[in-house]
């Protein structure tokens, strides 16, 4: 049945994309925005406590809707509200679409819909860049992460995975405010996150048209980002698309010097499709082996 509320979950996500209204992460999201207000201090104990209550509470909540509406549907419901999927393929073709037409501002209007970057100095090859590490992390993140806690953990596990991502876009950033107060947050999407990345880059190298040197693009460079996790599936991706991923980029006027992923050209607009086909075909690969892994217990 867990297998059936997975499937029945990937499905609507392909179908309807992200809830149009009244959207669980939004609302958690607001959630957590308040309680923070609230519970703010410049200290790693306050900052775990904060982070412990959302994603605790959050696994509750999705025990709760198990019992509820039983455990396939309420799998089903929250594997859809929480895979996204379909909205960051389509915001990524958006994109790509704006950079053909020569659109750069609007691109760089709509990058920090899907990229958490500085956009306003960013030339075409940079946004492009962008998108495609962008569509690399967020499978890992969105789409491979959502099915493998469904698998394990059923509905539980897929609304703790997600409430531990959405908390650290919120307070996981390196800034003066949340050094320490979102360092719980970002150490928790770390740890949670690990095994959906290397899962992720193994079913990049399956999926991807080159499986030789997506290999050793990933050996070779997954560990040199500095987040344990992004590397992977951007080093995975850099090999199978033959493309050159990292170098420079700005978080909230923070300059930074990403390492180099791969050894191939520079991305372009027209790479962002091949990043989005990909990315279809690695989520359609993570569902199969989640029904199968379900299925065998």
């Amino acid at each position: 049945m867990s297998a059936a509320g997975l499937a029945l979950g990937y499905g609507a996500d392909l179908a309807f994309g992200d809830p149009r209204r009244g959207h669980p992460v939004a609302a958690f999201g607001a959630v957590a925005l308040a309680l923070e207000r609230r519970a703010y201090a410049p200290s790693r104990t306050r900052g775990a406590l904060f982070a412990g209550a959302l994603v605790g509470g959050a696994a509750l909540a999705g025990h709760g809707l198990a019992r509820l509406l039983g455990r396939r549907a309420a799998l089903a419901l929250l594997t859809w509200t929480a895979l996204g999927g379909r909205s960051l393929r389509r915001e990524a073709a958006a994109i790509a679409v704006q950079l053909e037409r020569g659109d750069l501002d609007g691109a760089r209007r709509s990058l920090p819909a899907l990229a958490g970057r500085d956009a306003a100095a960013l030339d075409a090859g940079g946004i492009a860049r962008a998108v495609v590490e962008s569509v690399a992390e967020n499978t890992s993140d969105a789409v491979v992460g959502t099915l493998v806690y469904g698998a394990a953990f059923g509905p539980a596990g897929v609304a703790a995975y997600r409430a531990a991502n959405t908390l650290d876009a919120i307070v996981g950033h390196r800034s003066p405010r949340y050094e320490r107060f979102g360092w719980a947050a970002a150490r928790l999407d770390d740890a949670l996150g690990w095994p959906a990345a290397r899962a992720g880059a193994g079913l990049t190298v399956l999926c991807g048209a080159a499986p030789a040197r997506t290999w050793r693009v990933l050996r070779r460079d997954g560990g040199a980002h500095p987040s344990p996790n992004a590397g992977r599936m951007e080093a995975a991706f850099a090999g199978a698309l033959g493309l050159r991923l990292g170098g420079p980029l700005a978080y909230g006027g923070r300059s930074e010097q990403r390492p180099s992923l791969g050894v191939g050209r520079a991305p372009i607009a027209g790479d962002i499709g091949r990043a989005n086909t990909l990315s279809s075909r690695v989520g359609a690969a993570a569902l199969a082996a989640s029904v199968a892994v379900w299925s065998m217990r």
